[in-house]
């Protein structure tokens, strides 16, 4: 067998038996977006729970309408504080191939990092959470709180049957406090305490002409071309400030404060930095906000996808039936998924031009999300990452993140606990893209911030 280099932010406890686990987790195919491989999705569930087994927690799988959830517990007491770990064991697919340098669901470690697929989102995460429970009981038979992880299988396709499940468990897994770490670090040695997800609202629009697709250059002039009138539609969402034109988008919404462009002007992530980890040859954006504060706190419009017509090599002269994009909104505190879906449909109508007609069907939604950096809990994530903060003399770095994580609010408005988002995504971390990776030095971190974070939560009571 080969022995495994391990570097650490913090030396030595990460196992290669550990190791060999977390690379085992990895190769599971566990794709939700794709139905031939839910078996896969099946497999990593009952993988999941066996290893919470031997961590020392009653573990078992539950199924829903759709890919089954992992509840894994240990003995819960009346008298103590409750604490319920978040993860998901689902990953994105895998497509390009070809851009990876190695099988994507074939863990290849190089200068310690680990490359594969879910290493990062969020396999890398929830193992150190899982990593971290199996030495703290190991080291001591009594917790000094209630624990219950919940790893789930669908987040990737919007948790569609997560919600419900609360519902029915509600009292079940009734907690004070939830700890989710699928959210970013500002580097490897700058523990970080995400306050601010935005949310997600999407919807998909059709635009529809001709009853088939027809000859350009026989009826070119005399029928509207619908992918010529989405993408009139498109360039309509937008001013030339880069502002959404959607009438009452940005009404109400949280204002950034102060305190936050203070602390956020000493992060690495400036704008030199993000072109470096985009690629792109220049920023863009709404106008009078800094590049952090427009992925972070500013609500945005987005074309994902544009599709219709001829799409083969070399030419075919038609005027396509159709065109569809794929449109989704980025949402701040204070701004409902719903009436922003409701405003953004309406204003898409008027922009239709005559000749054609439009259908639009929405998508998922999820609220943003917010937790107070200065109260209570706040303080508690700060103390558990200063703690394991290589840097002593530094701070926790504190910010906001354009992502969403839409179950986040569930867990508020159904189990009535905020979350604690401790993110171990480092910025090239490649989520989502060829060549996701994960330090394996943040195994260990994570463990140890999870012994932390349970031990200072144990003060809720």
């Amino acid at each position: 067998m080969t022995t495994l280099s391990i570097p650490q932010i913090h030396p030595g406890e990460t196992s290669e038996k550990e190791l060999r686990d977390f690379f085992e987790f990895l190769r599971f195919q566990s794709v939700s977006t794709d139905p031939s491989r839910h078996r896969f999705c099946q497999e990593c569930a009952n993988w999941v729970s066996n290893y919470l087994m031997t961590c020392g927690l009653d573990s078992e799988v539950r199924f829903t309408e759709g890919l089954p959830v992992v509840i894994a517990k240990n003995e819960l007491r009346p008298d103590r504080p409750t604490v319920l770990v978040y993860g998901h064991y689902d990953v994105q697919p895998e497509d390009p191939l070809a851009l990876w340098k190695n099988p994507p669901f074939e863990p290849h470690l190089e200068n310690g990092v680990v490359y594969a697929r879910g290493a990062t989102d969020n396999k890398g995460q929830i193992f150190s959470h899982m990593l971290g429970m199996r030495r703290m009981i190991s080291q001591s038979a009594t917790l000094p709180l209630n624990v219950i992880f919940l790893i789930e299988g669908e987040e990737e396709i919007g948790s569609p049957h997560l919600a419900d499940f609360l519902t029915a468990n509600r009292d079940e897994l009734q907690c004070d406090a939830v700890i989710v770490s699928d959210t970013g670090m500002v580097s490897l040695n700058r523990p970080t305490l995400t306050y601010g997800l935005r949310g997600i609202a999407a919807l998909e629009l059709k635009i529809s002409g001709p009853v088939r697709d027809l000859h350009s250059g026989i009826f070119g002039g005399a029928v509207l071309n619908p992918l010529v009138a989405l993408c009139k539609v498109i360039a309509s969402l937008h001013d030339k400030e880069g502002r959404v034109t959607i009438p009452g988008f940005y009404e109400g919404i949280r204002k950034i404060q102060d305190w936050e462009r203070q602390a956020w002007s000493t992060l690495p992530l400036n704008e030199t930095e993000i072109l470096k980890l985009t690629g792109s040859p220049k920023l863009w954006g709404e106008s009078g906000y800094s590049p952090l504060e427009r992925m972070w706190t500013r609500p945005t419009a987005e074309v994902n996808g544009i599709y219709g017509g001829y799409q083969g090599p070399g030419s075919k002269t038609i005027i396509p039936a159709e065109a569809t994009a794929k449109l989704t909104f980025r949402l701040v505190p204070h701004q409902s998924p719903q009436k922003v879906l409701d405003a953004a449909s309406d204003f898409i109508q008027t922009l239709c031009p005559s000749g054609c007609k439009i259908e639009i069907t929405r998508g998922h939604m999820g609220e943003a999300y917010y937790l107070d950096p200065l109260g209570p809990l706040g303080q508690i994530a700060t103390a558990a990452l200063q703690a394991v903060n290589p840097d002593p003399a530094g701070t926790p770095a504190l910010i906001c993140e354009g992502g969403s994580v839409p179950i986040v609010a569930d867990f508020k408005k159904i189990l009535g606990a905020d979350t604690i988002l401790v993110g171990m995504a480092l910025p090239d971390c490649r989520i989502h893209s060829p060549n996701e990776n994960f330090p394996l030095a943040l195994l260990d971190y994570g463990a140890r911030l999870h012994r932390e974070l349970l031990t200072r939560l144990a003060s809720l009571r």
